[in-house]
């Protein structure tokens, strides 16, 4: 037998032996803020997949995307630390004045986890009751109307300058510390039109104190089952969503990634957690490495050509 031969045999063997093996102490589950969509999702399928697996799952939350990317990407690549993370992970490069890592070459995708659609909102004081209606009277107030948003590069934000651009028209940025205040503000009428992740806008659009005119996602939703998309309400090829996927670190064995993957897929397909995601504004999809990779280079293609175009920076 060859030398290169030989070699191989040896790393599968090792790398078989990794995952009969794997887990052998506890998992941590990094991720962003407590209440986000990535914190949700890992702390409803963690006991699952912990138990599955035989070890407790730890989630750690971090408020820097940045620290958050660098603590995953510098940990053993054995399946120990796994990073559930959204789009500001994967766009912090096109953000970023320098990012100490690359959510390409650095990461390995494990499962394209969930998605949450966006809404189009105004205030019910504004003279839009659909999509066509708001593109109109953006266009006959240029510059005049206001959108709230939480930070920079964020899904509501980079959703309303994707409107802006192919819609032609200019409704201004208003921009808030967090999605918090400005849902706020535009309860309270302050600003005229929001981009809000569903999770956070369902309340208010059924109490009423925001009018919801259309989903973002290309395809209609479960969530919002009376909703139009805003592709088909006036703005064709029109598209923005919140994904979630789970990273391991960059040579993590292809066995124990498949372990994980089909893990948390199990934990995800249970009717109470699909249940509880449902409820809070997210769709399981439960997908594996090739379509989290997939989806990522796609959203990397859409908003970073957008980011550049549109000069975003984080300051």
């Amino acid at each position: 037998m060859s030398g290169i031969r030989l070699a191989a045999l040896l790393m599968c063997i090792c790398a078989t032996a990794q995952a009969q093996n794997y887990p052998t102490r506890p998992i941590r589950f990094e991720t962003g803020s407590i209440g986000s969509n990535g914190d949700v999702t890992s702390r409803l399928i963690g006991p699952t997949m912990g138990q599955a697996l035989g070890q407790s799952i730890v989630v750690e939350n971090r408020s820097s995307g940045i620290i958050l990317g660098e603590t995953v990407a510098k940990s053993a690549p054995d399946g120990h630390t796994l990073l559930i993370t959204g789009s500001s992970f994967w766009l912090a490069p096109f953000l970023e004045q320098s990012v100490p890592w690359d959510p390409i070459r650095d990461f390995a995708p494990v499962s394209l986890l969930a998605t949450s659609p966006n809404l189009i909102v105004v205030h019910p004081s504004v003279a839009a009751k659909n999509v066509k209606e708001l593109i109109a009277l953006a266009k006959s107030k240029p510059g005049e109307l206001n959108y709230a948003s939480g930070s920079t590069g964020s899904t509501p934000h980079l959703a309303a300058e994707l409107f802006n651009a192919m819609a032609q028209v200019n409704i201004v940025r208003v921009n808030y510390k967090g999605i918090g205040p400005a849902t706020n503000d535009l309860i309270a009428g302050q600003v005229q039109v929001m981009f809000p992740n569903a999770s956070g806008a369902a309340e208010h659009v059924k109490s009423g104190r925001m009018r919801a005119l259309a989903i973002t996602t290309a395809k209609p939703s479960k969530l919002f089952p009376d909703l139009p998309t805003v592709a088909s309400a006036g703005l064709p090829g029109y598209e923005a969503e919140v994904l979630n996927g789970m990273f391991a670190p960059t040579k993590t064995p292809q066995a124990v990634i498949t372990r994980i993957n089909e893990e948390a897929a199990r934990a995800l397909q249970r009717p109470e957690i699909r249940e509880k995601l449902f409820n809070t504004g997210v769709e399981v999809i439960a997908e594996g490495p090739d379509q989290l990779m997939a989806a990522v280079k796609r959203e990397m293609t859409v908003w970073g050509k957008l980011i550049r175009d549109q000069n975003i920076r984080n300051q």
